[in-house]
């Protein structure tokens, strides 16, 4: 299914960062919880949330709360199934849904 344009938009926008595209290239080898990304990629917790934040809001991973042996809440993320195979077609179509005006 080809995502809308704002879709497109969106997900282009927060795969725009060299630090999603490290965070997705990690998480792409498996699911796992903030404090552990954090440490691998080598950024703070908060810098590393608002990441995730931007990529679950584009619909790129996806996270889910867990509770670890010891009762704490752990969040997990993990890359959701997306596929995007961009071609000159594929933007025009997506460009024909887009409802979002330009921002300068």
């Amino acid at each position: 299914m080809t995502p809308s344009g704002d879709d497109l938009v969106e997900m282009l926008a927060a795969l725009a960062n060299p630090l999603r595209l490290r965070i997705i290239a990690r998480l792409a080898r498996g699911r796992d919880y903030t404090s552990r990304l954090a440490r691998e990629i080598g950024v703070s917790r908060p810098l590393l949330h608002m990441h995730l934040q931007r990529l679950e809001a584009a619909g790129l991973i996806a996270g889910s709360l867990e509770l670890s042996e010891d009762g704490k809440a752990m969040k997990f993320y993990e890359v959701t199934d997306f596929d995007m195979h961009l071609t000159a077609s594929t933007l025009a179509e997506a460009a024909r849904t887009l409802t979002r005006k330009e921002q300068s």
